[in-house]
Protein backbone atom coordinates (compact mmCIF):
# COMPACT_ATOMS: atom_id res chain seq x y z
CA UNK A 1 0.00 0.00 0.00
CA UNK A 2 1.25 3.67 -0.92
CA UNK A 3 2.71 5.97 1.99
CA UNK A 4 0.63 9.16 1.30
CA UNK A 5 2.12 10.85 4.33
CA UNK A 6 5.31 9.91 4.85
CA UNK A 7 7.62 11.74 7.57
CA UNK A 8 11.47 11.02 8.28
CA UNK A 9 13.54 12.16 10.53
CA UNK A 10 11.45 15.02 10.79
CA UNK A 11 12.58 18.02 13.38
CA UNK A 12 11.24 21.79 13.99
CA UNK A 13 12.94 24.62 16.21
CA UNK A 14 11.27 27.81 16.59
CA UNK A 15 14.52 29.23 17.71
CA UNK A 16 16.80 27.36 20.60
CA UNK A 17 13.26 25.35 21.15
CA UNK A 18 13.09 22.15 19.37
CA UNK A 19 8.93 21.13 19.00
CA UNK A 20 9.39 18.19 16.93
CA UNK A 21 12.34 15.75 17.44
CA UNK A 22 13.37 13.33 14.60
CA UNK A 23 9.63 12.24 13.47
CA UNK A 24 8.55 9.49 11.84
CA UNK A 25 5.35 8.48 11.24
CA UNK A 26 3.44 7.04 8.08
CA UNK A 27 0.07 6.90 6.60
CA UNK A 28 -1.10 4.17 4.25
CA UNK A 29 -3.67 4.32 1.66
CA UNK A 30 -7.07 3.00 3.47
CA UNK A 31 -6.56 3.56 6.91
CA UNK A 32 -6.89 5.90 10.28
CA UNK A 33 -4.19 7.16 11.72
CA UNK A 34 -5.06 9.01 15.41
CA UNK A 35 -1.98 11.43 16.43
CA UNK A 36 -2.57 11.94 20.29
CA UNK A 37 -0.45 13.72 22.78
CA UNK A 38 -1.16 16.74 25.29
CA UNK A 39 -1.66 20.39 24.86
CA UNK A 40 1.94 21.12 23.91
CA UNK A 41 3.05 18.03 22.66
CA UNK A 42 3.86 18.96 18.97
CA UNK A 43 0.59 17.70 17.25
CA UNK A 44 -0.13 20.66 15.27
CA UNK A 45 3.13 22.02 14.59
CA UNK A 46 3.18 18.15 13.09
CA UNK A 47 0.38 19.07 10.90
CA UNK A 48 1.91 22.47 9.75
CA UNK A 49 5.41 21.30 8.69
CA UNK A 50 3.71 18.30 6.71
CA UNK A 51 1.80 20.74 4.53
CA UNK A 52 4.37 23.36 4.07
CA UNK A 53 2.77 25.77 6.35
CA UNK A 54 5.97 25.71 8.78
CA UNK A 55 9.60 24.81 7.40
CA UNK A 56 10.98 21.80 8.38
CA UNK A 57 14.32 22.40 10.42
CA UNK A 58 15.47 18.56 8.94
CA UNK A 59 13.96 15.82 7.79
CA UNK A 60 11.32 15.44 4.73
CA UNK A 61 7.96 15.54 4.98
CA UNK A 62 5.73 14.13 1.65
CA UNK A 63 2.31 14.28 1.49
CA UNK A 64 1.04 12.34 -1.65
CA UNK A 65 4.60 11.95 -2.44
CA UNK A 66 5.46 15.71 -3.05
CA UNK A 67 6.86 18.11 -1.04
CA UNK A 68 4.54 20.72 0.65
CA UNK A 69 3.20 23.50 -0.52
CA UNK A 70 1.42 22.23 -3.69
CA UNK A 71 -1.52 23.35 -4.98
CA UNK A 72 -2.20 20.23 -6.93
CA UNK A 73 -1.67 17.88 -3.83
CA UNK A 74 -3.81 20.16 -1.85
CA UNK A 75 -7.08 19.92 -4.63
CA UNK A 76 -6.70 16.07 -3.14
CA UNK A 77 -6.69 16.58 0.48
CA UNK A 78 -9.04 17.67 2.61
CA UNK A 79 -7.69 19.72 5.73
CA UNK A 80 -9.37 20.79 8.73
CA UNK A 81 -7.36 23.35 10.75
CA UNK A 82 -7.88 23.67 14.74
CA UNK A 83 -9.12 27.08 13.91
CA UNK A 84 -12.07 27.50 12.22
CA UNK A 85 -11.39 29.80 8.67
CA UNK A 86 -14.62 31.07 7.58
CA UNK A 87 -16.21 33.43 5.82
CA UNK A 88 -18.60 35.14 8.58
CA UNK A 89 -20.45 37.34 6.65
CA UNK A 90 -21.23 34.73 4.47
CA UNK A 91 -24.02 31.98 5.24
CA UNK A 92 -23.00 28.56 5.36
CA UNK A 93 -24.01 27.35 2.32
CA UNK A 94 -22.07 29.84 0.56
CA UNK A 95 -19.36 28.69 2.39
CA UNK A 96 -19.61 25.25 1.26
CA UNK A 97 -20.11 26.66 -2.29
CA UNK A 98 -16.98 28.69 -2.69
CA UNK A 99 -14.84 26.15 -0.88
CA UNK A 100 -16.29 23.62 -3.44
CA UNK A 101 -15.59 25.77 -6.51
CA UNK A 102 -11.87 26.13 -4.82
CA UNK A 103 -11.66 22.02 -4.89
CA UNK A 104 -12.70 21.99 -8.39
CA UNK A 105 -16.21 20.95 -7.65
CA UNK A 106 -19.58 22.56 -9.13
CA UNK A 107 -23.04 22.26 -10.57
CA UNK A 108 -24.98 19.50 -9.76
CA UNK A 109 -22.32 17.24 -8.33
CA UNK A 110 -21.55 20.14 -5.82
CA UNK A 111 -25.16 21.04 -4.79
CA UNK A 112 -25.26 16.99 -4.04
CA UNK A 113 -22.26 16.91 -2.08
CA UNK A 114 -23.51 20.36 -0.12
CA UNK A 115 -26.67 18.15 1.14
CA UNK A 116 -24.72 15.02 1.97
CA UNK A 117 -22.13 17.10 4.17
CA UNK A 118 -24.21 18.86 5.79
CA UNK A 119 -25.94 15.95 6.82
CA UNK A 120 -22.92 14.35 8.06
CA UNK A 121 -22.46 17.38 10.06
CA UNK A 122 -25.73 18.29 11.38
CA UNK A 123 -25.76 21.46 9.81
CA UNK A 124 -28.98 21.03 6.69
CA UNK A 125 -31.35 23.11 8.74
CA UNK A 126 -28.81 26.05 9.24
CA UNK A 127 -27.03 26.29 6.23
CA UNK A 128 -29.23 29.57 5.06
CA UNK A 129 -27.84 30.98 8.75
CA UNK A 130 -24.50 33.34 8.46
CA UNK A 131 -21.96 32.14 10.14
CA UNK A 132 -21.77 35.28 11.73
CA UNK A 133 -24.70 33.95 13.71
CA UNK A 134 -23.03 30.09 14.16
CA UNK A 135 -22.00 29.02 18.12
CA UNK A 136 -18.64 27.90 18.21
CA UNK A 137 -19.51 24.05 18.14
CA UNK A 138 -21.34 24.84 14.43
CA UNK A 139 -18.37 26.61 13.29
CA UNK A 140 -16.33 23.30 14.27
CA UNK A 141 -19.03 20.96 12.34
CA UNK A 142 -18.94 23.87 9.21
CA UNK A 143 -15.18 23.40 9.46
CA UNK A 144 -15.58 19.54 8.99
CA UNK A 145 -18.02 19.73 6.25
CA UNK A 146 -15.96 22.02 4.28
CA UNK A 147 -12.93 19.28 4.39
CA UNK A 148 -15.02 16.56 3.40
CA UNK A 149 -15.99 18.30 0.32
CA UNK A 150 -14.85 16.74 -3.06
CA UNK A 151 -14.17 13.60 -1.92
CA UNK A 152 -10.27 13.67 -1.04
CA UNK A 153 -8.20 11.16 -1.10
CA UNK A 154 -6.51 12.41 2.38
CA UNK A 155 -8.31 14.25 5.33
CA UNK A 156 -5.96 15.75 7.76
CA UNK A 157 -8.31 16.37 10.87
CA UNK A 158 -7.05 18.36 13.71
CA UNK A 159 -9.48 18.30 16.78
CA UNK A 160 -12.36 18.20 14.48
CA UNK A 161 -14.98 16.67 17.64
CA UNK A 162 -13.84 19.14 19.73
CA UNK A 163 -17.05 21.01 21.44
CA UNK A 164 -19.13 18.53 19.33
CA UNK A 165 -22.27 16.50 21.66
CA UNK A 166 -21.51 12.83 21.70
CA UNK A 167 -24.36 11.79 19.54
CA UNK A 168 -23.40 13.60 16.91
CA UNK A 169 -19.45 12.53 17.33
CA UNK A 170 -20.69 8.92 16.85
CA UNK A 171 -22.28 10.53 13.65
CA UNK A 172 -19.02 11.86 12.33
CA UNK A 173 -17.18 8.87 13.12
CA UNK A 174 -19.34 6.72 11.23
CA UNK A 175 -19.17 8.68 8.35
CA UNK A 176 -15.32 9.01 8.89
CA UNK A 177 -15.13 4.98 8.95
CA UNK A 178 -17.44 4.72 6.19
CA UNK A 179 -14.91 7.02 3.93
CA UNK A 180 -11.99 4.17 5.41
CA UNK A 181 -14.02 1.35 4.12
CA UNK A 182 -14.31 3.36 0.53
CA UNK A 183 -10.23 3.69 0.75
CA UNK A 184 -9.65 7.09 2.09
CA UNK A 185 -7.05 7.77 4.16
CA UNK A 186 -7.32 10.20 7.55
CA UNK A 187 -4.89 11.72 9.65
CA UNK A 188 -6.48 12.76 13.19
CA UNK A 189 -5.66 14.80 16.32
CA UNK A 190 -8.31 14.21 19.38
CA UNK A 191 -8.22 14.44 22.86
CA UNK A 192 -11.17 12.46 23.26
CA UNK A 193 -9.25 8.90 23.86
CA UNK A 194 -12.39 6.77 23.21
CA UNK A 195 -12.03 8.11 19.20
CA UNK A 196 -8.55 6.69 19.19
CA UNK A 197 -9.82 2.76 19.36
CA UNK A 198 -11.73 3.63 16.63
CA UNK A 199 -8.12 4.26 14.50
CA UNK A 200 -5.98 1.30 12.73
CA UNK A 201 -2.50 2.98 14.47
CA UNK A 202 -1.92 5.21 16.92
CA UNK A 203 1.21 7.51 17.17
CA UNK A 204 1.75 8.72 20.53
CA UNK A 205 3.32 12.21 20.88
CA UNK A 206 5.13 13.01 24.06
CA UNK A 207 7.97 15.97 24.13
CA UNK A 208 7.69 16.00 20.55
CA UNK A 209 8.80 12.31 20.15
CA UNK A 210 6.63 9.45 18.76
CA UNK A 211 7.41 7.08 21.24
CA UNK A 212 4.86 4.56 20.58
CA UNK A 213 3.34 3.80 17.07
CA UNK A 214 1.00 0.89 16.14
CA UNK A 215 -2.94 -0.38 16.41
CA UNK A 216 -4.60 0.00 19.55
CA UNK A 217 -4.69 -3.58 20.42
CA UNK A 218 -1.01 -3.77 20.02
CA UNK A 219 -0.45 -0.25 22.15
CA UNK A 220 -2.85 -1.87 25.29
CA UNK A 221 -0.67 -5.03 25.13
CA UNK A 222 2.41 -3.20 24.88
CA UNK A 223 2.20 -1.65 27.64
CA UNK A 224 -0.49 -3.71 29.55
CA UNK A 225 -3.51 -2.04 30.23
CA UNK A 226 -6.74 -2.80 28.84
CA UNK A 227 -7.53 1.15 26.99
CA UNK A 228 -5.65 3.95 25.06
CA UNK A 229 -6.45 6.34 27.83
CA UNK A 230 -4.52 4.17 30.53
CA UNK A 231 -1.95 3.50 27.55
CA UNK A 232 -1.56 7.73 27.66
CA UNK A 233 -1.52 7.68 31.09
CA UNK A 234 1.04 4.73 31.43
CA UNK A 235 3.60 6.14 28.79
CA UNK A 236 3.30 9.58 30.07
CA UNK A 237 3.83 8.53 33.75
CA UNK A 238 7.05 6.52 32.52
CA UNK A 239 8.52 9.06 30.07
CA UNK A 240 8.26 11.87 33.24
CA UNK A 241 9.93 8.75 35.73
CA UNK A 242 12.57 8.60 32.66
CA UNK A 243 13.36 12.09 32.76
CA UNK A 244 13.41 12.42 36.74
CA UNK A 245 15.84 9.71 36.88
CA UNK A 246 18.44 11.23 34.67
CA UNK A 247 19.16 14.09 36.67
Amino acid sequence: MADLIQLSHLSKKFGDRTILHDINLTVTSGEIVGLIGPSGSGKTTAIKTMLGMEKATQGTALVLGKTMPNRKVLSKIGYMAQSDALYESLSAKENLEFFGKMKGVTGRKLSEEIIHVSKVVDLQNYLTQRVSGYSGGMKRRLSLAIALLGQPELLILDEPTVGIDPALRRQIWQELLELRNQGQSILITTHVMDETELTDRVALLLHGDVIAFASPKELEKQYGVPTIEDVFLKAEEEEKHENTSNY
